[in-house]
């Protein structure tokens, strides 16, 4: 109903009207009257809701509506009028400032109507005389600049009125964010912080103090809506989740506070952000006791938080603890004095004067009807007889913003007009010129506050950080905790001091409000499915991966070389693993290494003692020996196996192990056939043995040799073996071994070895019924037979070993299969030589 009036009343107030070929500029509808009011060579305008509400009357839509009729005188307002009335006055009093010009003023009661506050600007604007003037209504406008309204809602509506005229608009209470918006609003300007800082700092006092979990409640009207909207998108940025955002205003009906009522009461969170107007704070009170809504901690903005009325209406403790943003405390010199001083007013404005004076003093005029229990006023009251809402100083930084509005209009027209000694008011500037020059205005007031504004027409945001406690004389009394200073960079913008805060229900300890407790350090928080993002569960990080922070979001991956320890929250070095020469398995295998070599040696000296005997005579002494160097070789090999792998013993434990058996393969295998061939030459006229003689035996070795050094030259001349980090078989633990580098030529070499044992074995195998009473043969076929067992049993047994059990199956195999040769091969002689030496005879040895 409200906005189709005002639409209706400003249509009226601003249409010219054109008869025939004439034009007239005429005012259409009822003139509106300023309350307050004072002639002078340049009007200053002012907006304020001297009263909060009017009568609601039921429109039929066939007449044209009355004028409103207000109600329920507000107090704060006209304390906002006697600092704009303080502030010219001085001006006017002032030799520096505007010398020589009075300032004016006109000032309307908007009744806290959006549609009241419009009329109000069009009549500052056009004036309010009710004439009519031959040609367009082109004059400039009655008033430089207004001040006010309260209300964000009522400045934007005034604001998008005025706008397109470049008339300056000044609030000293309007908060939107929306009202930066120069594309919208071009001529708002205000000396108080935009909500883009207080929605901001709201964010970060509820960071501060860890509550990650908060309800919200916001006036449903554009400082609500505007102000919650960046807190919640601020906050969300932040990490902080609202459980709920709910909208209130005072004219809401008795079922939908009934339903915000029962979601608080539902929720788990333990901490209400109020971004409310004081009124709609107040109506909530009532309800928040009748259903015992108690023990929240409230976080407030500067619509209520250092209010007076508030704090005195809350009887029952609901707002207990409080902690919000308040406007910094200021102090203007001479300006309580003068708002208390109040008969001035009466020469301003007669009528809403007299309905003042009996409000404030609970007193009555005299009337024929007056009843007799009403007590009379005289005119001689004093303030100092009453305590009410006038008498609140509380506000005071309120009355500031107010006084430092009408001083920006004053510089502006000092350097406008170019006042030095006095001002020429011919050089009275457009309102264009104005509001461009207003927005650079600069300058201190006489207390030395810097006042300015920035691109959007906003002050610099500083705010107090304010605090209720509990007082004797009073219900609350507001404790300055800290504070926020948007120019400052980082967490440097807010400061608080914790000890002296007392939170609600009179606890020294910060309220917990989250949704979820923290995760410790080895975990990491996994958001539950359909929930917002503060209610998570903590997942233990898995192994290798950690998490030394509380509230981690994802563990991370420890280095390669590195694992997680039993908590899961920091990284240990991995342990190494490999065959070493101290652990047991190491020395065991370094014992049997070392006593077969040691053994080898013993049988060596055996023979070069018995070199001359028939036994040692009877295959070829010299590859006798031979093979017991390459077995020897063959044990001492299995070392390089041993210990920590380096680039060199990588390279030299396969290679050596390769070329040592060939070796002792090779001559092996030249005993097999030196057997083969002296039974060939025992037939007649058989001359074979001239064809394998010893330097035959000793090519043939050699040959043997030489193909798996090529071979080996080539694998380490192409892709050589490497020391190497396993760390997938193991995931706690680093494998150290050696890569073989070229699969190829690893198996190259082990398949040559292969190739030449199974041919020794074949040849042995068909030496081995050949009439001797010692025939080498069957030793060497069953020494191949164990070597070649042992070498088919060691693949699957070296494929499937974890680790260093590896190595250990490649140097059992290694050791096995040179035990087995050196046995089968050398212990039967050695047993005829050292204990049958009977036995070790021509005669013997050709006994069939």
């Amino acid at each position: 109903m409200e906005p189709l009036v005002a639409l209706l009343h400003m249509i009226i107030s601003i249409m010219t009207f054109s008869k025939a070929n004439k034009m007239v500029c005429t005012l259409r509808g009822e003139p509106v009257h300023p309350e307050l009011w004072k002639d002078g060579a340049i009007i200053v305008g002012g907006v304020f809701s001297f009263h909060s509400s009017w009568e609601i009357r039921q429109q039929t839509y066939s007449i044209l509506p009355p004028p409103l009729k207000c109600i329920s005188l507000n107090f704060r307002d006209f304390q906002y009028a006697q600092s704009m009335l303080f502030a010219i006055e001085e001006i006017n009093n002032s030799s520096t400032l505007l010398p020589g010009i009075s300032l004016g003023y006109k000032i309307y009661d908007t009744c806290g109507s959006v549609a009241a506050g419009v009329r109000a600007a069009m009549a500052l604007a056009n004036g309010y005389e009710k004439v009519s003037v031959e040609g367009p209504c082109t004059k400039h406008a009655e008033v430089q600049a207004i001040i006010g309204d309260t209300t964000s809602s009522a400045c934007m509506a005034i604001s998008k009125g005025i706008g397109p005229f470049k008339l300056p608009l000044i609030s000293h209470y309007a908060t939107c964010e929306c009202l930066s918006d120069k594309v919208k609003y071009p001529s708002f300007l205000r000396t108080i912080a935009s909500d883009h800082y207080q929605s901001r700092a709201l964010a970060e006092l509820v960071r501060h103090f860890g509550w990650t979990w908060v309800g919200a409640l916001r006036t449903d009207d554009d400082y609500g809506n505007s102000g919650m909207a960046t807190f919640t998108k601020v906050a969300e940025q932040m990490g902080i989740c609202l459980e709920y955002s709910l909208p209130f205003f005072r004219t809401y009906p008795e079922d939908k506070v009934i339903r915000i009522i029962e979601q608080i009461k539902s929720s788990t969170s333990r901490v209400i952000v109020g971004f409310l107007a004081h009124w709609d704070l107040e109506v909530l009170l009532h309800k928040f006791v009748e259903h015992n809504i108690t023990g929240y901690q409230w976080v407030g903005t500067e619509a209520w938080i250092s209010d007076s009325v508030i704090a005195s209406m809350d009887k029952h403790h609901i707002l207990q603890g409080a902690i919000g943003l308040a406007i910094p405390k200021t102090q203007v010199t001479g300006l309580q004095e003068f708002i208390l001083k109040i008969k001035p007013l009466k020469s301003s404005g007669g009528v809403i004067f007299t309905e003042f004076w009996e409000e404030l003093f609970q007193c009555k005029y005299s009337t024929k009807n007056d009843s007799v229990s009403i007590t009379p006023c005289t005119g001689n009251e004093e303030l100092s007889q009453v305590q009410n809402l006038f008498t609140d100083m509380s506000l005071m930084p309120i009355f500031s913003n107010v006084y430092k509005g009408v001083y920006a209009v004053a510089h502006t027209l000092h350097d406008l007009l170019g006042c030095k000694e006095k001002c020429d008011l011919n050089k009275q500037p457009d309102p264009s010129t104005f509001l461009k020059h207003l927005r650079k205005v600069h300058f201190k007031t006489k207390d030395g506050e810097e006042v300015y504004f920035d691109e959007n027409g906003d002050p610099v945001a500083k705010y107090d950080i304010i605090n209720w406690h509990p007082s004797k004389k009073q219900h609350y009394e507001f404790v300055t905790v800290g504070l926020y200073d948007a120019s400052f960079l980082g967490i440097d913008r807010l400061a608080v001091n914790m000890p002296s805060i007392l939170w609600a229900n009179n606890s020294t300890k910060v309220p917990v409000s989250v949704c979820s407790e923290s995760c410790p350090p080895g975990t990491r928080k996994g958001v539950k499915k359909g929930k917002p993002i503060c209610c998570y569960d903590c997942i233990p990080c898995t192994e290798g991966e950690i998490s030394n922070t509380t509230d981690s979001v994802t563990c991370l991956r420890c280095h390669q070389d590195f694992w997680s320890n039993m908590q899961n929250d920091g990284c240990v070095k991995k342990e190494t693993e490999f065959l070493s020469y101290e652990e047991i398995m190491g020395i065991l295998l370094t014992t049997i290494s070392l006593v077969g070599a040691f053994i080898t040696i013993i049988i060596a000296v055996i023979f070069f003692r018995y070199k001359n005997t028939p036994i040692v005579k009877a295959n070829n002494s010299e590859l006798s020996f031979l093979l017991l160097f390459s077995l020897m070789l063959c044990f001492l090999c299995s070392l390089t196996f041993i210990g920590r792998p380096t680039e060199w013993s990588c390279m030299l434990r396969h290679t050596a192990f390769g070329i040592t058996f060939v070796l002792c393969i090779s001559c092996v295998l030249g005993k097999t056939i030196v057997v083969l061939m002296a039974f060939r030459a025992t037939l007649p006229g058989s001359n074979v043995m001239k064809w394998f003689g010893p330097p035959q035996q000793r090519l043939s070795v050699f040959s043997f040799t030489l193909i798996q050094v090529i071979i080996c030259v080539l694998w380490l001349t192409i892709y050589p073996p490497f020391p190497f980090k396993n760390l997938n078989y193991f995931k706690e633990k680093i494998i150290l071994e050696c890569n073989v580098g070229s699969v190829v030529g690893f198996w190259a070499v082990l398949g040559y070895i292969g190739l030449l044992a199974i041919l020794c074995f074949f040849l042995a195998f068909l030496a081995r019924k050949l009439p001797d009473n010692f025939n080498e043969a069957k030793f060497i076929t069953f020494s191949m037979l164990i070597f070649c067992a042992v070498w088919i049993a060691f693949i699957p047994a070296y494929v499937s070993s974890p680790g260093k059990f590896t190595v250990a199956v490649e140097v059992f195999a290694i050791l096995a299969s040179t035990y087995g040769m050196l046995f089968c091969i050398f212990i039967p002689k050695c047993y005829i030589i050292l204990l049958k030496p009977d036995k070790n005879s021509k005669k013997h040895l050709m006994v069939k």
